[in-house]
């Protein structure tokens, strides 16, 4: 199985607790080999990674661009120089400076090279280009298997 993945970066702690365990349930479907792909941005994506890596699968990042990883705040930051020190393959895109032209290539090249997307989303639009509904929308276009993981009570702390 080899899986992407979109979400939202500001999930309460109950909700990434939540939305944790489903995501491995995904994964544990997938068979014994798993390959995961993220920006590893703050919440879903870094959540998926180390439930990626925890299941023994292999890990695959797209850095959207150049100083992505200083626009990351200080924890996110942290998540992402550790999960990109355990990644099999990084792939850094052309973009001089990070924004959402560089989030929605990522989140294309990340499609690009998976079959199945897992999205955990509130179902609303995407707050900017590149957001978590746009990514979902072209999954579907590409013939994606979509996942959206969303649990009962769920919450953003952004609001």
């Amino acid at each position: 199985m080899r899986v992407a993945v979109t979400g939202h970066q500001d999930l309460d702690e109950a909700t990434a607790a939540r939305v944790d365990a489903e995501i491995r349930a995904i994964l544990a479907r997938g068979g014994r080999d798993v390959v995961g792909v993220s920006c590893l941005a703050a919440g879903t994506d870094q959540i998926f990674a180390r439930a990626v890596l925890a299941r023994g699968g292999r890990l695959e990042v797209i850095v959207p661009a150049e100083g992505y990883a200083a626009a990351l705040g200080s924890r996110a930051r942290r998540g992402f120089e550790e999960l990109r020190a355990r990644a099999s393959r990084v792939r850094s895109l052309a973009h001089p400076v990070p924004g959402p032209g560089a989030y929605l290539d990522a989140g294309l090249e990340m499609l690009a090279r998976a079959d199945h997307l897992i999205a955990v989303w509130d179902g609303r639009p995407a707050r900017g280009r590149g957001g978590t509904a746009e990514i979902v929308e072209h999954a579907r276009r590409l013939g994606r298997i979509v996942h959206v993981v969303w649990p009962d009570g769920a919450r953003r702390t952004g609001g």
